[in-house]
């Protein structure tokens, strides 16, 4: 009883300081030694944009992984999903500094997606460990992709930005490697396009919100 309350209030903290604490990161934020960046008004709203979306996503991140850590039984598995946790914390507040240089605000919906991607976490994680990795598993591939993309679309002299986003996709992709390492089972096509279709809606919306 003890341990399923503390795994609540964990999440409940989690959650709070998620969507209205100011994010601290334990690793230094990636820079690109000797550049500065110097936007037009136009590429520096396209910037602030983008990290708006990455920023949103790592407000999911840090939901799914709460809810993952709350749902498995397993205190090895527990423990690695708050250690992914930690470093999902690194990009929201990389994200979060990023964009007040912008001048820009998170979304505006941000209780909504954490909303969202909390459910999703908890079901992936009460149809046992391996689906939960393997969620996991998905999810990292898609968010790679999905930076890869912001790599191109990202202002070439807006430097702070893209070395924040290239370090991102370097942790997501081994966390998705530590999942499936961890055992993860396969996610169906159909789950697959679904998680895609849900993460096209949020970051069309979050583009704008």
């Amino acid at each position: 009883m003890t341990t399923a309350l503390d795994s609540a209030l964990n999440a409940a903290d989690s959650a709070l300081r998620t969507l209205f604490a100011k994010p601290r990161a334990s690793r230094t934020c990636p820079t690109v030694a000797g550049q500065t960046t110097e936007l037009s008004v136009p590429d520096k709203a396209l910037s602030g944009a983008l990290m708006r979306v990455n920023h949103v996503g790592e407000v999911c991140a840090q939901a799914m992984y709460a809810a993952q850590a709350l749902s498995t039984r397993d205190p090895a598995l527990r423990q690695h999903f708050l250690a992914a946790s930690q470093e999902e914390g690194d990009h929201l507040a990389w994200t979060r500094e990023r964009l007040d240089e912008l001048g820009a605000r998170p979304s505006l919906l941000n209780p909504l997606w954490y909303a969202g991607a909390f459910g999703l976490g908890l079901i992936a994680g009460r149809l046992g460990d391996r689906v939960s990795l393997g969620f996991v598993v998905e999810t990292e591939r898609q968010v790679e992709a999905h930076l890869a993309q912001h790599l191109e679309r990202l202002p070439a002299g807006d430097h702070e930005s893209r070395a924040i986003v290239a370090q991102m996709k370097d942790d997501e992709a081994r966390h998705g490697q530590e999942a499936q390492n961890a055992g993860a089972a396969s996610m169906p096509a159909p789950v697959r396009a679904l998680m895609q279709a849900s993460a096209k809606l949020m970051t069309t919306t979050a583009h704008y919100l």
